[in-house]
């Protein structure tokens, strides 16, 4: 209890690292609570956070913010607008397709697991196989009904798609154009005393704005990618396979072995174990290891310093409590936590060393 104790005093004599703690906790209850009713807000500030960096770049050119700012816009709309009309058919049109084939791809997936119980008449029954069969066959086609029920009702919402396409590309402009306005008036409620604060925010800016960029241009390479490799082999579902994996690289470590899966599944039932379904797998394999170790040093470089470990568990807290969106910002996440973190010892430690005080306090 002493050095808690002690622990304890040193933090509530450090008004700067209070601060620093309060705008955390209360950004986090406030995304918590009102995920639902800020949604529009939130996404734009992701989407404004992520076109940031091109008008920062466009800025250093000699470009005004103004103007800087409407390039990156209209550019950012154009391809959004071109990625509806080329790939979103495409793509939902397979998404049905597959769903609509994949009984009958179960259906000959049981015939070749029925034949185990010949081979294995200790380990596997038939009735197991059978049970085991109807099951996944029920729920996958319930899912897929399902996931095309909630779509098409979403769409049926006319106050979403307003909310969504009017609102948000108005307010990620105006994030954009009056950055420093915005951020200046939200400092004018902080206090004078906000070294800390500004200190990790620069460094959570810089790193988690450099990571979630980069995992976007990421997303899109891969994803272009493996569209016209499997599009160049024949395999059925490119756009919804290509999907697939471009969304793969947003999970380290587990993404890419997950969607093996499908990719491997598609190949089977359309080719069998022959060299063109080798191939696919092959061809899928190769695109993720080139990702892994050459594509990704080259956009992230030293931008993220965390372990393996670290970014499993940032994976399954945060992904577990925001959904994909946790999943993609789990990376920024655990960034902004080991920036307090440092930031905290620091402090606290400079609290109690006269020399790295002095450095505290300029």
């Amino acid at each position: 209890m002493t050095v808690f104790g002690r622990w304890l005093r040193s933090l509530l004599d450090n008004p700067q690292l209070l601060l620093l703690l309060g705008i955390v906790l209360a950004a986090l209850l406030a995304v918590t609570l009102f995920s639902q009713a800020l949604a529009p807000v939130i996404a734009a500030i992701v989407i404004a956070f992520l076109l940031d960096g091109p008008v920062m770049w466009l800025e250093r050119r000699g470009l005004s913010r103004v103007l800087a700012t409407l390039l990156v816009f209209v550019a950012f709309l154009a391809f959004i607008t071109l990625a509806l009309v080329l790939f979103l058919p495409p793509l939902s049109g397979q998404l049905a397709q597959f769903f609509e084939t994949l009984p009958s791809m179960i259906g000959r997936l049981r015939q070749g697991l029925l034949t185990l119980p010949a081979y294995y008449p200790g380990l596997v029954t038939e009735a197991f196989i059978r049970g085991l069969l109807d099951g996944a066959a029920t729920d996958l086609s319930g899912l897929g009904r399902d996931l095309l029920g909630h779509t098409l009702a979403g769409l049926r919402s006319v106050v979403t798609i307003a909310v969504y396409v009017v609102l948000v590309p108005v307010m990620v402009f105006f994030f954009l154009k009056d950055k420093r306005a915005i951020l200046g008036w939200i400092a004018g409620f902080l206090p004078r005393e906000r070294t800390l604060v500004v200190r990790v925010w620069r460094e959570v800016v810089a790193r988690a704005g450099d990571y979630a960029r980069g995992k976007v241009y990421e997303i899109l390479i891969v994803g272009a990618v493996a569209y016209i490799v499997f599009l160049a082999l024949g395999l059925r579902f490119p756009a919804l396979l290509a999907t697939l994996t471009g969304l793969s690289v947003v999970i380290p470590y587990v993404g890419a072995a997950v969607v093996t899966l499908p990719v491997a599944f598609v190949a089977f039932f359309q080719w069998g174990l022959t060299a063109e379904f080798l191939a696919a797998v092959g061809a899928y394999l190769l695109l993720q290891a080139l990702d892994g170790n050459l594509l990704a040093p080259l956009l992230f470089s030293e931008v993220v310093k965390l372990h393996p470990v670290a970014i499993i568990l940032a994976i399954l807290v945060f992904g577990s409590i925001w959904g994909l969106w946790g999943v993609f910002f789990a990376i920024p996440l655990a960034t902004l936590i080991d920036a307090v973190v440092k930031a905290c010892r620091h402090s606290l430690t400079a609290e109690n060393d006269p020399v790295r005080g002095e450095d505290r306090a300029a």
